[in-house]
């Protein structure tokens, strides 16, 4: 949840029409290191979930497998 709302707060500064590029440029390259390890924990929470909680969340094993194997820059 704390990263949620970094990331919120990361959008809102970039979105800020003051800040220099180089801190705009800061801001934006933060923001996406913070979606790619939303990602990345996701996707290892995801392969870490046994059948009866996949089927809980509506997805097959398979389905959970194809989206651990992804990389954290895919969306």
């Amino acid at each position: 949840m704390t990263r949620t709302m970094h990331t919120s707060a990361l959008v809102l500064l970039n979105d800020s029409p003051r800040l220099p590029l180089i801190a705009a440029l800061a801001v934006r390259f933060a923001a996406t290191v913070t979606k790619w390890e939303q990602r990345r924990r996701s996707r290892v929470n995801l392969g870490r979930l046994d059948n009866r909680m996949l089927k809980d969340v509506g997805l097959s094993r398979h389905q959970a497998h194809r989206e651990t194997t992804r990389y954290f820059w895919m969306n």
